[in-house]
This record gives C-alpha cells, structure tokens and sequence, in this order.
C-alpha cells in the first residue's frame, strides 16, 4: 500500500455495513455450462485465470449482499501485508487481550482502511448482516467496532475473519460481468472459509464444485 501508515476505520455506531453498501458500487468454464443464479448473495465469486484486472488474481469474496441496487463483498484469498489482528487492534486503541496475532485479509479496492469481521453465525452485534445460504446460516458480517471489543475480551465468534476494505459493485455492474469470462460462482462453505488456510481456499472452492484449477484455461472456450 503506496505512502502514509495504514488507519484501519471500523464504526463505532450502528449503520457501518449500510453505509458501506451505499458505498457499493458467467460463470463459464468449458465443459461446465451451468446457468448462474440470479443473484450471488451468499456464494463465493472465485477469479478465472486471465482476469484482466490483475487486483482480482486469484481472489476469493465471500458475497454478502447482491440485489438489483448492486453487491457487496470481502475478499478472503489473500492476507493484507504489514499488519496482523494485534496490530489493528492497537491501532484502534483496543488491548489485544486474548486476541490471537492472525493475519489480516485484503478485503477489497473500496474503502481499504475501512475493517469488517467475517465470522460465524454465533454471534451477533449492533450492526451485523447476517448471510444465509439455501441450507441455512453460513456466515455474517460486522462492520462495527464491538465485534473487535468482543474478540479480545474472549466472547466473540468462534470463528472470524479480520479484513480491510472490500469489493463493491454498482447495479447491474456484477451481472454484466458474469457474462463474460472472469468470475465463478462457488456454493458458499463455511468450512472453505474458516477451516482452510487463506493461501488454500481458492483451489479448495474450485475442487468443491468439482473442478481442477489445474486445467482451467484463461480464456473462454468455444462450446
């Protein structure tokens, strides 16, 4: 991150996520034609080799949101260089307490100062999202400082996700560029997320869906 020391902002009033949604600005793979859901809320956006913007690379982004109005997601394939989780949270003025020193993940272009906590169901503040797939809850998202408070003082989620920044589309943005060769849609898995390591998780998604990432190609094929 070019110039200056990195201010990590989390609010510290109820509105964090929404106000990072208003800030907000196909799935094709040979051999595997499926139709894209409507709306990718819940899912994982995984990077096809050859994405042209080179920020995405092998990126994975847990979507939060996706609606008519635009998407919001965080990005969890690859950690934030130059700070772990103790450091934020002494940046923030919070005593690390029992926190572990984990890493601390790109979430994203929009906003990379901005922290949000992505973790499991089990716990809940003043300004948490909630994301639920076909089956149930898979995971939340806090935007406030309280889920940070919580973590080290030893009663927040047993399990999270620290990032900065996140991904942001505009309406209409994200759905025009599943038609084309960049993104894949993965089935949202707790397990992927929480239980695999950050440098893993984007083969481990593709291989879930039942496809090597070895034989990907990055250009589209001609059915």
């Amino acid at each position: 991150m070019p110039g200056g020391r990195l201010k990590p902002v989390l609010s510290d009033a109820a509105g964090g996520v929404e106000a990072a949604l208003l800030h907000a600005a196909g799935r094709t793979i040979v051999g595997m034609m499926a139709e894209q859901p409507a709306f990718l809320s819940s899912k994982l956006l995984l990077a096809m080799p050859g994405m042209a913007d080179p920020r995405f690379e092998r990126a994975v982004i847990a979507m939060c949101v996706h609606d008519e109005n635009g998407a919001i997601g965080i990005g969890v394939g690859h950690k934030r260089a130059g700070i772990t989780f103790r450091g934020l949270l002494r940046q923030l003025d919070i005593d690390p307490g029992q926190a572990p020193d984990s890493a601390v993940h790109h979430g994203g272009p929009v906003e990379p100062g901005r922290g949000f906590i992505l973790h499991s169901d089990d716990w809940g503040g003043q300004d948490t999202l909630h994301v639920a797939g076909p089956e149930g809850p898979l995971f939340a998202m806090t935007g406030t400082i309280d889920v940070l408070r919580a973590i080290a003082e030893g009663r927040g989620p047993s399990q999270w996700i620290a990032a900065l920044g996140y991904a942001g589309w505009g309406e209409g943005q994200l759905d025009e560029e599943m038609t084309r060769h960049g993104w894949f849609a993965a089935h949202g898995d707790a397990k992927i997320l929480f239980d695999t390591p950050t440098d893993e998780r984007w083969a481990a998604a593709f291989k879930a869906e039942g496809v090597d990432p070895r034989l990907l190609t990055s250009e589209t094929g001609a059915a």
